[in-house]
This record gives C-alpha cells, structure tokens and sequence, in this order.
C-alpha cells in the first residue's frame, strides 16, 4: 500500500533546473533509497517531500492527501545527529513532543519506552559528548521516529560514521526497523550500502537531476551479513555501476 508518492516534481533554481519531472512511491514499511552522486539533487528532492521548499510543479501526496510545500508531516534526520550538546539524551530524544506540547515529564516517559528497543538503555541522563557517534545517530534517529512516525526522510545518516562503525549501525538499523516498520526514504551515494539496506532503489543522475531507473533488491529482510559478500549482490552492484556510468 502507498504510504507516500511524488507525482512529477520540477524544481528550478536561478533559471536553471535543478531536478525534473521525479515521480517515486514509497509503500508502508519500505525502506526506499534515493542513490546518486552529489549535486544530483537528492536533497533538492527532500526539501520538497518535508515541505521546506515548493516545487515548479509536481505535488506530494501521503497517505493520498496533498502535502505538498506543508511541513511537520514527515521526519527528517541530516547527516550530523544535531543532538543539543547542554540537554540529556532522554531530552533530547523527547524534544519533538515537547514542542508539539506535551508536558516534559509525559514527553520523557513517552520517549523512555524505546530506549530498550533503540539500544539506547543506560544514556537516558547522560550528555551527547559522553556517547559514540553510533550511539548518537541511534539517539537521532529515536528522535526523528517520535517527530512523526508516518514517514522519515534519512538523509546520509550514517555518512560521517567510520566503516568499522558503520557496518555495526546498518546491521542495527535493519534490526530495528523490522520492529517499528517506519516508512523510509534514505539518501545515500554508496551503492553497497543502498543495496543492503533497501527494498527499492531508485537511480538519480543527470543535470538536471532524474530518476534514471529502479532497482527492485529481492532479498528477505533482516539481511546477514553474508548478503554482502554474495553472488546477487554483487549483481546488484554491478546493474547500479553500469547505470551510473552510463
């Protein structure tokens, strides 16, 4: 089922296109990557899925309701974890119902029932300098899945992670989005991280920016980590190589 579609999206910047004519779907549950090199304007394309900028034309539709250039109707987690190095992890990650208006002891208790589920069990009242940086993305991203959990907008979340840390962190992820099944757009430009992450990936290039093709990775999720190394995947790596250089 649909969760959230964009119906031919154009946006233009000082006369210039800088993506055209992009329609995507993302259906309940999927993890869905946007994969292309940078400046192709995969965050162009974010900035108009949360609402931050209004396209040239095209709409966004969640849920089949018309969202387009309205915000607060999706998450979005950047690259760095934008965690406030003066407030507690527990305050932090609760933040986004404080400022919807719940009382702070309720937004903390709230917040506390996936602290388990998030890894996170143990950080409630410590600072984000006391933490890893993989444990401040898992923070992240508990913050952006209780701002709203219809639809999260990931972009490179796990880019500024080094590969050791990185591996552990997408083996967590797939982990705990079995659990809480969070629809989700991930923008990324590594392609083996696109593979073992997504249910669908969609190929981004050109000047200005299009969806060039769409990769459909047919494998049972959680994946173990001997997907990688596998003969399918290299297949899927080598279809995205050729489709990026072409």
């Amino acid at each position: 089922m649909e969760k959230l579609t964009t119906d031919k999206i154009t946006v233009s910047y000082e006369g210039d296109k800088t993506i055209e004519n992009i329609s995507i779907k993302l259906n309940r549950g999927e993890i869905v990557s946007i994969l292309g090199v940078s400046g192709v304007g995969k965050t162009t394309l974010f900035n108009v899925i949360s609402g931050l900028i209004r396209p040239d034309s095209g709409r966004v539709f969640l849920d089949g309701r018309d969202i387009t250039n309205t915000t607060g109707n999706t998450s979005y987690m950047l690259q760095k974890d934008l965690l406030l190095p003066y407030k507690s992890i527990i305050d932090n990650v609760s933040l986004p119902l404080v400022i919807r208006g719940e009382k702070k002891s309720k937004a903390r208790e709230h917040a506390l029932k996936y602290f388990e589920e998030f890894g996170l069990k143990g950080t409630e009242n410590k600072y984000p300098n006391q933490l890893s940086g993989g444990m401040r993305q898992r923070a992240a991203l508990l913050r952006t899945y209780l701002f709203s959990d219809q639809v999260a907008l990931l972009d490179e979340p796990f880019s500024a992670l080094d590969s050791i840390t990185k591996s552990s962190m997408h083996q967590w992820f797939l982990n705990v989005m079995e659990q809480i099944k969070l629809s989700s757009l991930l923008i990324t430009h590594d392609i083996d991280e696109a593979i073992l992450l997504s249910d669908r990936i969609y190929i981004m290039s050109g000047k200005p920016g299009k969806i060039t093709d769409e990769i459909i990775i047919d494998e049972e999720k959680p994946r173990s980590k001997d997907f990688i190394v596998s003969d399918k995947f290299m297949a899927y790596k080598k279809r995205i190589i050729d489709e990026l250089e072409s």
